[in-house]
Parts: C-alpha cells; sequence; structure tokens
C-alpha cells in the first residue's frame, strides 16, 4: 500500500509541476543512482537486477526462485512467465495478443520464451551491460531481442501474480495497446532484421511489377497491348519502387551492422571502466 501511494504522491508532484513524462523518469533515475552510490559507493557495484513491475502484479516470493539461475550462472536473463490463460482480468483480446506478440518476438529473437511481454525479470551485471534500448513504451521486448542476439542464456520460469489492485497504468485500453504492441512489432523487425523487412516488401512490389510486365507483353505479342496501356505504366512504377526498396534494405543492413559494432564498444567501455572503479569489488 505504501509503494501505491509513493506512485500516487509521484502522478500528483508531476501534474502539480506540468512535468513531462521522460523528465520525471529521468529524475527517479537520478534520484536511485544517488542512493546506490550512496549506499554502496558505485552504482556499478551490484550482481544481479531484478526487474518487478509498477502495477504490483507479480508474487514478491518468486524473486529468490527468479533470481536462482543468475546467481549460479546458468542464466544471464530469467523471465518470470506469468500463467497467462488464468488471468482473470486478462480480456479474451488480450491474452491472444499476447500470444501472437510472444510468437513474433520469437521468431525475431530465435528464443523460446513464452510470455515475451512479462516484466518481472533478472539479469545478470554482464547482461544488464550490454543492452541498449530504443523503445520508450516498454523495454521487455527489446532487451529479450538483444539477448538472443547477443546468444546470451535466457530462461523462463513460472511465476505466480497477484490480485489485480488497480488498472493498468502502461495499457490504458484495449486499441491503444493493440496500436502500440503492432507499431512495436514492426519497429522490432526494422530496428533488428532490417534486411529482411524491406527485401520482402521490395521482392513483393517487384514481384507485382514483374507480374503486370509480363501481362502486358502477352497482350502485345498477341495484339492487344493498346488498350493496356495502364499496366504498363503500374508496372514499371511497381519495378522502379520494389527496386529501390530492396536498395534501402542493403542500406538499413549496413546501418544495423554499425548499430551492432557501437553496441560493442559501448559495452567494452562500460566493462573497462568498472574495472577501474575502485568502490567494486
Amino acid at each position: 500500500m505504501a509503494s501505491i501511494n509513493l506512485i500516487e504522491s509521484f502522478q500528483d508532484f508531476k501534474d502539480a509541476e506540468n512535468i513531462d513524462r521522460p523528465t520525471l523518469m529521468k529524475v527517479l533515475e537520478d534520484v536511485f543512482k544517488t542512493l546506490l552510490r550512496k549506499k554502496y559507493g558505485s552504482d556499478d557495484n551490484f550482481d544481479v537486477i531484478v526487474n518487478t513491475d509498477a502495477d504490483n502484479q507479480y508474487c514478491a516470493d518468486d524473486i529468490s526462485t527468479l533470481t536462482h539461475p543468475v546467481v549460479n550462472g546458468s542464466a544471464d536473463l530469467v523471465i518470470g512467465v506469468r500463467p497467462i490463460d488464468s488471468i482473470s482480468h486478462f480480456s479474451p483480446v488480450k491474452k491472444i495478443l499476447q500470444k501472437i506478440g510472444s510468437w513474433v518476438v520469437r521468431i525475431v529473437s530465435r528464443t523460446s520464451v513464452e510470455d515475451v511481454t512479462s516484466g518481472f525479470r533478472a539479469f545478470s551485471q554482464k547482461a544488464a551491460r550490454q543492452f541498449v534500448v530504443f523503445n520508450n513504451y516498454t523495454y521487455t521486448l527489446e532487451t529479450l531481442i538483444q539477448a538472443g542476439l547477443n546468444n546470451m542464456s535466457v530462461v523462463s520460469i513460472p511465476v505466480r501474480v497477484n490480485q489485480n489492485l488497480r488498472p493498468s497504468r502502461l495499457i490504458t485500453s484495449v486499441p491503444v495497446y493493440i496500436f502500440k504492441s503492432v507499431a512495436t512489432i514492426v519497429r522490432i523487425f526494422v530496428i533488428y532484421r532490417p534486411f529482411r523487412f524491406f527485401a520482402i516488401i521490395g521482392l513483393i512490389l517487384f514481384g507485382l511489377g514483374f507480374l503486370l510486365g509480363a501481362r502486358f507483353l502477352y497482350y502485345y505479342l498477341t495484339g492487344y497491348g493498346d488498350g493496356h496501356i495502364q499496366s504498363l505504366v503500374l508496372a514499371s512504377v511497381l519495378l522502379i519502387m520494389g527496386f529501390q526498396v530492396i536498395m534501402v534494405a542493403f542500406v538499413t543492413d549496413l546501418l544495423a551492422s554499425y548499430r551492432v559494432l557501437l553496441e560493442k564498444i559501448s559495452f567494452r567501455q562500460g566493462e573497462s571502466n568498472a574495472s577501474n572503479d575502485p568502490h567494486r569489488d
């Protein structure tokens, strides 16, 4: 109950001072890091990070179970899997979207996690240093995808959930949830599978243009080409668009390679700074 009052106090403070959400989140982050440095001498001196949920939907008694694979070195990332089908306050639409979204993310991340949107997670220090999150809506999908692409050991563990105490602050309505979920999935493909994403679109456009061009060529050779000039124009447009999108696929693939390289440089720099930290054990 105290945590809920604290959240409401921050909400009232944000509204009273007219502070936007990103600024408030940055303030909370700075306060948290300051407290860590005050108590432990450094905000990098940790072994395991446990992330729970502001909605208090996860059972805190499962924290020890969640952190055990990280502590014994058998996993870099542990995700608590909720019993989605038995959660009464989840609507049927939300349950279906959860399953579809999990299926898509499993394909992209090459992992076997059943509940990809679960926020109840435990990170090892090495894993936490490698994550670079771009999405301001939710970090759950991106961290899982990055873990899979970086060949981290990802483990799923069933966890219990609490009764629904209040409506989710992240999901205001089902239509908003659907829109943001679809947008997040598309963005994931663009960022982490750019070549495949744009190449598929380009090949579809190019293929349609080729078929229309072949159709016009057939009528032209049989003496009926005069009435199908529109097909030739549309085929030309589609062929040009398809070729351009395929070229974009190669460019975005190159940019993705640069992104991976920058992530590795950032990780190694963080490791170097941490190794030189006198407060670190």
